[in-house]
């Protein structure tokens, strides 16, 4: 007989960024921030970096599993920093490695950003 308690699961809530495209028109300052995310992806070697990070084993990576990218390192360093100025990485320093995380938060807005509005 096992003494383990199931604790429920907490969904996390989306990032506000954004309604859905279609639910209506973007205010300036929404605008200015989904621009800010989806021109940061608009880059190849971020999209995989983006990537790399997100299907990561335990959803963070340290930089030093996700630096072959085919680019130098400093040039990572640079692409890593773009993305987490776009807010769509956090980086947490341990000793001498970064590592870098995406937020549930992040991906879900960036989902509901893209799907069509539920019917009411």
């Amino acid at each position: 007989m096992s003494n383990a308690t199931v604790l429920p699961l907490i969904q996390p809530k989306a990032a506000a960024c954004c309604p859905p495209l279609n639910e209506r028109p973007l205010t300036s300052e929404e605008a200015e921030r989904t621009a800010r995310m989806f021109k940061a992806l608009g880059d190849p070697v971020r999209l995989r970096l983006f990537s790399a990070v997100a299907s990561h084993e335990g959803g963070e990576a340290c930089v030093c599993d996700i630096s072959d990218v085919g680019v130098s390192q400093p040039t990572v360093s640079h692409h890593l920093k773009k993305l987490k100025e776009a807010g769509l990485l956090s980086s947490e320093r341990r000793g001498t490695w970064v590592y870098y995380r995406v937020e549930p938060a992040v991906l879900a807005a960036m989902g509901a950003l893209l799907t069509k509005a539920a019917a009411a």
